[in-house]
């Protein structure tokens, strides 16, 4: 399981020009689901993106999670973090798990990130979204569950 964590002052997700979530300050949390990917993948990418600490103390560092801030979590699956672009120049997603079993995963993810006390909003599994993000600092973490880097 892969994530693009965005630290955001903002963020919003729309379908077909229609708003269907939006945060204040807290984090956009992109998600993609890889073939494999079970239960432990997902309550170490859970509790990992609760307890980041991204966000700025008193006294500037970077000391405080999502939670500790008083933030909210966007959470929008994103299979295309599965590309493998080794060979050529087109895109391989062979990586990403079937659609058919991503959704429940996806799902999953965001009922657990919610579990750990962060306020959560989702996407649209499989629809054409606009997202839209203040990024703040910026802040972006990318993350692994198979800590591939």
């Amino acid at each position: 399981m892969r994530a693009v964590i965005q630290r955001v002052s903002s963020a919003s997700v729309s379908v077909g020009g229609e708003t269907i979530a939006s945060i204040g300050k807290g984090i956009v949390v992109y998600l993609g689901v890889e073939k494999g990917d079970g239960p432990k993948d997902l309550d170490y990418l859970a509790g990992k993106v609760a307890g980041l600490r991204i966000f700025e103390d008193t006294r500037g560092a970077m000391n405080l999670s999502v939670l500790d801030a008083g933030g909210e979590a966007l959470v929008i699956s994103q299979f295309t973090l599965l590309a493998d672009c080794r060979k050529g120049r087109r895109p391989s997603f062979t990586g990403a798990m079937e659609p058919g079993e991503a959704e429940p995963m996806y799902e999953n993810f965001a009922r657990a990130l919610g579990d750990h006390g962060v306020d959560v909003e989702t996407g649209r599994f499989q629809a054409l979204m606009d997202v839209e993000s203040v990024n703040q600092g910026p802040v972006t973490i990318l993350l692994d569950s198979r800590k591939l880097f």
